[in-house]
């Protein structure tokens, strides 16, 4: 039984050839290079002056701190709004939660662009948004090309990444711990907070590193909504790739975005392992 089992895993492994030995080559491992090469080599010779010059213009430093802020608030907005939400679909009967579940899935099947576009037309000074609240006596000013604007999107955006992976880890939850705890004396808060809360951690690390990392490289949606006023990390790259032909300052900015992404992966995953060698408690 043994072998019959490792011949079906051999199997299995089988098809993940493809993905190893093509993709990965021509589209992680290829372009990683030649980030490295633009980054690190000036007509063939070794030199760090991209480098020097990254840490020393003060326009990358500012675009890469309004990087890291906007996608630690979405992740925190997504955490706080897409948690409730996930908490109740896991009470409701499954048909009803597979209904409400596809509610957040169908924006997700428009383009990324159309969804952005979109906002713009509702955040204009004559959109419906400053409309509505002009009607309840309330001035906002200008909604377009604020932060404001490029957290309303993101948050948008990314929403329905918190809540599917938090959603699904409450669903694998043995109902007979929840009884166990009410048994035992705890009322509903206490039940929540000793047992559904720390079972629940890998769901909300997943939804925390799929929401953090592309919040924090994205460039549509800031550029869309937030022009020149609120400059992203992934903006400057973009620019520096396509208008300034710049390859080596755009490579420079791409290894520090990558690792930073890497190190909040690294984060979330020893996190992760550290929640599963307590027993999934967080005390």
């Amino acid at each position: 039984m043994q072998r019959k089992g490792t011949v079906i895993d051999v199997k299995r492994a089988r098809i993940a050839y493809p993905y190893i030995f093509v993709w990965m080559p021509l589209f992680i491992v290829a372009p990683m290079i030649f980030v490295l090469y633009y980054a690190l080599f000036r007509d063939g010779q070794f030199t760090l002056d991209f480098v020097k010059q990254v840490f020393s213009d003060t326009t990358y430093v500012p675009a890469l701190w309004n990087s890291v802020w906007i996608a630690l608030v979405t992740t925190v907005v997504c955490l706080l709004a897409g948690y409730p939400v996930a908490y109740i679909l896991s009470h409701m009967k499954t048909r009803t939660a597979a209904l409400v579940s596809m509610l957040f899935i169908l924006p997700m099947w428009m383009n990324m662009l159309l969804r952005t576009l979109a906002w713009k037309i509702l955040l204009y000074d004559d959109g419906i948004i400053i409309n509505v609240l002009s009607w309840f006596g309330i001035n906002s000013g200008q909604l377009l090309y604020t932060p404001g604007a490029v957290l309303i999107a993101t948050i948008y955006d990314f929403l329905p990444f918190m809540i599917l992976p938090i959603y699904t880890t409450l669903m694998k939850i043995d109902s007979s711990h929840i009884e166990a705890a009410h048994d035992l004396g705890a009322n509903g808060a206490q039940t929540f907070m000793k047992v559904v809360l720390p079972q629940s951690v890998p769901g909300i690390i997943s939804g925390i590193t799929m929401v953090f990392v592309p919040a924090m490289s994205t460039f549509a949606v800031s550029t869309m909504l937030g022009g020149k006023k609120v400059l992203l990390l992934g903006q400057v790259i973009e620019e520096k790739f396509l208008a300034n032909k710049s390859f080596g300052v755009g490579s420079t900015l791409s290894l520090v975005l990558i690792v930073l992404v890497i190190l909040s992966m690294v984060i979330m995953r020893s996190v992760d392992r550290e929640n599963g060698r307590e027993g999934g408690t967080l005390w």
